[in-house]
């Protein structure tokens, strides 16, 4: 696939920069949303007018509205959260997430006869940076839906109440919808490198099998396979 070939949706001009080589960009849009959903994570930043951004970790679940609309984020957050008050001055947000990475050690990006010692080590990574426009939501109901929402996603399997049960709690919180306008992705796996050098990292990462890297397996080699590597 093209690296150019990219909706535009992805990478506009007036995007926060975040540096992207050409073969750290994501294939498409969908792969994009695919680890967006996965990870479930991330930063919410409100610049509101002031020196700071409010910046706030949080959950999330990104839905669809319905087949003509692009998706959306929607969380819910406390009522003390001070992003309300930035919100108030500014409605535009950036939602940062990050995840699914290993550190790869020197050693590894050599091969053959090359020499071990001199490896240039990395990390391997995904980011997603979201931007648009956040529409607070009060209405009960609305939040009621906000919360099934986030419990179908979370515990599809559980059995719990319905959140109309807590309705007299409602009132502590307040819930957000995120009106995607720009999206930025980066997919850091080795795609700098040929494929033997990419497969020969997969096969130590499947040996170490440390915390975060059978999913930046993963991702280094669904991207090679796309890329006729694989």
């Amino acid at each position: 696939m093209r690296r150019n070939a990219i909706p535009a949706l992805i990478g506009l001009a007036t995007m926060v920069a975040v540096l992207v080589h050409p073969w750290d960009a994501p294939l498409d849009e969908g792969e994009c949303w695919a680890f967006v959903r996965a990870q479930g994570f991330g930063h919410l930043v409100a610049p509101g007018r002031r020196e700071l951004p409010v910046v706030v970790p949080t959950q999330f679940v990104v839905e669809t509205p319905d087949a003509a609309s692009a998706p959306e984020v929607v969380l819910h957050l406390a009522r003390p959260n001070p992003v309300w008050s930035a919100l108030e001055e500014n409605p535009t947000v950036l939602l940062s997430v990050a995840g699914d990475w290993a550190y790869v050690p020197s050693a590894w990006k050599a091969i053959g006869d090359e020499d071990a010692a001199l490896g240039i080590p990395t990390t391997y990574y995904a980011a997603v940076q979201l931007v648009g426009e956040a529409v607070v939501i009060d209405d009960d109901d609305a939040l009621l839906e906000i919360l099934r929402r986030q419990l179908a996603s979370y515990e599809p399997e559980t059995a719990h109440a319905d959140p109309d049960v807590h309705r007299r709690r409602l009132p502590g919180i307040r819930g957000l919808r995120l009106r995607v306008r720009e999206m930025n992705g980066k997919f850091k796996y080795g795609g700098n490198v040929d494929a033997a050098h990419r497969q020969a990292v997969a096969e130590r990462l499947a040996e170490r099998d440390g915390p975060g890297d059978r999913a930046a397996r993963a991702h280094l080699l669904r991207r090679l396979d796309v890329e006729g590597g694989g």
